[in-house]
C-alpha cells in the first residue's frame, strides 16, 4: 500500500445509514472465517485482524441464596471484528497495524457501552464511541511515530465491524473493505479512500478504468500518517438470516474481482472454508501484497 496521502474530505457521511426504530433485538448465533497471509511478493506481513466476542456477566461475590450460580451470563452478544493495512517502511506498517488493532480492542473493553444499538440517542452513541475507538487509535499511531524519527510517517487502514443482536455496525478509515453478501449477491458497505475512488465519485474515471490506474495505491485517509486527524465513515445495517459479512484488506481485491469473491462465498457454506478459499484463489493469482480476510455468518432466530 502506498504512503503518499493527500487531505481527506471532511464531510460527515454517519447520516448516510438508516434510522432503524421499533424492532426488538433477535437471538444471533455468529460463525467466523479469518485467514492472513504476506503473498507472494512481500517478505512481511503488514496486515492484522482481530476477532473478539463480548458478553454481559455478572460475578456473584456473595448470596443468600442456596449454591448460587458464581457466574452468570446474558444471553446477548456483541462481536467485534477488525482487520488493518499497515504501511511506512521496514518495520513501521506492521507496528502501525498491530497498534491500531490492539487500541481499539482496548477502548472497545474498557469504554465501549458495547449492548447499545438500538434507536435513538442509543444509535447515536454507538456511533460516536465507534468513531473515537478510531480517533484513538490514530492518536496513538502518531505519538508512537513522533517518538522515533525511523516510523515517521507510518499509518494503516482500519475496518471495522461491530454487530450486536442484529445490528451492524461498520466503521472504516482507508481502502481495506466491508461487504455484505444476502442472498447470493455481495453489497460493499464502504467506500474507498483512495485518490482513485474521488476520481471515480467526481466522473472522471470509470470503475473499470480504476483497477488499472497507476496511482489507484494512493491513500487519502488513514490511523497514522504525516498528520493528525482521521477521517471515519460509519454505516449501519440491519443483519438478516444467512448474511456474511466480510472485511479484507486490498490485498484480496487487488487480486480477485468481486464477482469471483461473490462466487467464493457462494461455494463455501463454512466460512472458515471460505476464508481459506478467498486467500488462496488471491495467491493463485500471484497476490502482489499482502492478503487478509475475516468472515462472518450470522443466523438470526
Amino acid at each position: 500500500m502506498s504512503s503518499a496521502l493527500i487531505e481527506p474530505p471532511r464531510d460527515d457521511p454517519t447520516d448516510e445509514f438508516p434510522v432503524l426504530g421499533g424492532h426488538r433485538p433477535r437471538r444471533v448465533r455468529v460463525a467466523f472465517g479469518a485467514r492472513t497471509d504476506p503473498g507472494r511478493v512481500r517478505e512481511r506481513n503488514e496486515d492484522q485482524f482481530l476477532i473478539a466476542k463480548l458478553a454481559k456477566s455478572m460475578r456473584i461475590c456473595g448470596s443468600s441464596l442456596p449454591e448460587p450460580e458464581l457466574t452468570r451470563f446474558s444471553d446477548e452478544e456483541g462481536y467485534l471484528m477488525v482487520v488493518a493495512d499497515g504501511m511506512g517502511g521496514v518495520a513501521g506498517g506492521e507496528e502501525a497495524s498491530a497498534m491500531a488493532v490492539r487500541t481499539v480492542e482496548s477502548f472497545v473493553l474498557d469504554a465501549i457501552k458495547w449492548f447499545l444499538h438500538r434507536e435513538g440517542s442509543e444509535q447515536d452513541a454507538m456511533v460516536g464511541e465507534l468513531r473515537r475507538a478510531l480517533e484513538r487509535a490514530d492518536h496513538t499511531v502518531v505519538e508512537r511515530a513522533e517518538a522515533d524519527p525511523k516510523l515517521y510517517g507510518m499509518g494503516t487502514t482500519l475496518t471495522l465491524g461491530y454487530s450486536v443482536g442484529n445490528d451492524l455496525f461498520v466503521a472504516h478509515a482507508g481502502d481495506s473493505r466491508a461487504y455484505l453478501f444476502r442472498a447470493g449477491k455481495l453489497e460493499r458497505i464502504t467506500s474507498d479512500h483512495t485518490l482513485v475512488q474521488l476520481l471515480v465519485d467526481g466522473g472522471v474515471l470509470s470503475p473499470e478504468d480504476a483497477r488499472e490506474h497507476p496511482r489507484r495505491h494512493v491513500v487519502t485517509n488513514v490511523l497514522g500518517g504525516p498528520s493528525r486527524g482521521v477521517h471515519v465513515e460509519i454505516k449501519r445495517r440491519e443483519i438478516a438470516d444467512g448474511d456474511l459479512l466480510l472485511l479484507c484488506t486490498d490485498g484480496l481485491t487487488e487480486a480477485l474481482e468481486e464477482s469471483e469473491v461473490s462466487r467464493l462465498i457462494a461455494d463455501c457454506a463454512d466460512p472458515d472454508e471460505a476464508a481459506q478459499a478467498l486467500v488462496s484463489a488471491a495467491l493463485e493469482r500471484g497476490a502482489a501484497d499482502n492478503v487478509t480476510v475475516v468472515l462472518a455468518r450470522y443466523e438470526v432466530k
